[in-house]
């Protein structure tokens, strides 16, 4: 049994922007943009940036309440972000 409890891997998370008379798809907003971060056990994390930066982003995927774009999230060795919802 390994002491990482969880590891971010590569998280990714963009938002589309939608506009025009077709409401189509016309940018993105890039929340999270590659973050990779381990908790041990028995560690404690903070997520420290400026006002709009991803901090709560990136809580909601590690939480899986959003669904990342790409990267992966594994909690005591487990893929999260493979498991069906």
């Amino acid at each position: 049994m390994t002491d990482e409890l969880l590891r971010v891997d590569r998280l990714v998370k963009h938002f589309p922007v939608r506009g025009g008379a077709l409401n189509r798809v016309v940018n993105q907003v890039k929340a999270v943009n590659g973050v990779s971060f381990d908790v041990k056990r028995g560690e404690v994390l903070g997520l420290v940036g400026e006002s709009g930066s991803g901090k709560t982003t990136v809580g909601r995927l590690v939480l899986s309440l959003e669904e990342a774009t790409c990267g992966n999230v594994f909690f005591d060795g487990i893929n999260i972000t493979a498991l069906s919802k």
